[in-house]
């Protein structure tokens, strides 16, 4: 085989373990490194500092795997309908209402890992990457032509939005190279931006994290704000504003078909009465296999007691009944 043909290859077989869309990009370094550099000097990671620790590597990508320079960049699709809600529930991501996907897609990852040593030799490296480590994959997906990185710092694919996990394999195998996305087709549009509620997205696509509602009810530990608290709404985990209102997702976005990922809609709430009172047990055995796991029982706590004040204040909450018991049921598992 030539490059072409091993490229060809190689997305033929990524598509059959079930990624939407492939493209191959170089490890040249990150064209985004000044506004990666201008983002960590200015705070906008909060209480990030792995991001501070891994920006030397995600400046340049050719330093996460010694040996290889290029990556296999996959797309896939996350995208569930959001069932209609219910009161005295807190919201979860999209991307977390199934199996976490840090696990779940390791192992068609690495059949195509395997694959990608069977097309060399001795001398092949190939390893993969799930959103874990230093890799750059918003900057390598638009290196590999999948799409542009939109104002809300999201990847968007042209033809399927931007609900959808990317993963990376890094290897020395010789592939022919994509062309890369070089449109922003975001145009004037400014709806993320206007639609998210902390006014964590800049105009210049930068992030602001210690505003994002996704890093607060993940990523940080300590107690919020009262004036973001407000702003929080009902999400006890995650935020989807800013890909609700984006017209490529509302135009193209096509609900995942996939087992692997188990997404049900069943596990788009929980009731907030049972997630402030939730025990160390029924934490583990509900979340253990979640990305719910990631902010832990005491995040959980903290995100739904907020949510529960933002509902009363709004009216949105009522008493128990059996008939809130009955909406109970539809809440998550596990």
């Amino acid at each position: 085989m030539n490059s072409q043909e091993r490229s060809a290859s190689i997305k033929q077989r990524a598509q059959e373990l079930g990624f939407s869309s492939v493209g191959i990009a170089d490890l040249s370094r990150n064209a985004h490194e000044q506004q990666l550099l201008r983002w960590l000097s200015s705070g906008m990671a909060g209480t990030m500092m792995y991001m501070h620790r891994q920006a030397s590597r995600r400046i340049e990508p050719s330093r996460i795997l010694p040996g290889a320079n290029r990556a296999v960049v996959l797309m896939r699709n996350y995208f569930n309908v959001d069932p209609p809600r219910s009161c005295g529930t807190g919201r979860i991501a999209k991307y977390a209402r199934g199996s976490d996907y840090h696990d779940t897609l390791q192992a068609p990852l690495q059949e195509l890992v395997d694959y990608i040593r069977h097309l060399g030799d001795g001398d092949t490296i190939s390893r993969a990457y799930v959103d874990a480590g230093p890799v750059p994959e918003r900057e390598l997906a638009q290196r590999a032509g999948l799409g542009w990185i939109g104002r809300n710092s999201m990847l968007i694919h042209p033809k399927r939005g931007s609900y959808h996990f990317l993963a990376v394999v890094l290897t020395n195998l010789d592939l022919a190279l994509d062309l890369p996305f070089r449109e922003d087709r975001c145009g004037s549009c400014r709806r993320c931006i206007e639609a998210c509620p902390t006014g964590a997205i800049a105009a210049d696509r930068l992030i602001d994290s210690r505003l994002c509602i996704a890093y607060l009810t993940i990523e940080y530990g300590g107690e919020i704000e009262t004036e973001l608290q407000h702003q929080m709404g009902d999400w006890i985990f995650g935020c989807d504003e800013c890909q609700n209102v984006c017209p490529w997702n509302v135009k193209f976005a096509e609900s995942a078909d996939d087992p692997l990922l188990s997404f049900s809609p069943h596990r788009a709430e929980e009731r907030l009465a049972d997630m402030i009172e939730i025990t160390a047990e029924q934490f583990r055995r509900r979340f253990a296999n979640s990305a719910l796991a990631r902010p832990g029982i005491g995040g959980i706590r903290r995100n739904a007691r907020i949510a529960m004040l933002n509902s009363t204040a709004r009216g949105n909450t009522r008493p128990d009944s059996d008939e809130t018991a009955a909406d109970s049921t539809h809440m998550p598992v596990g």
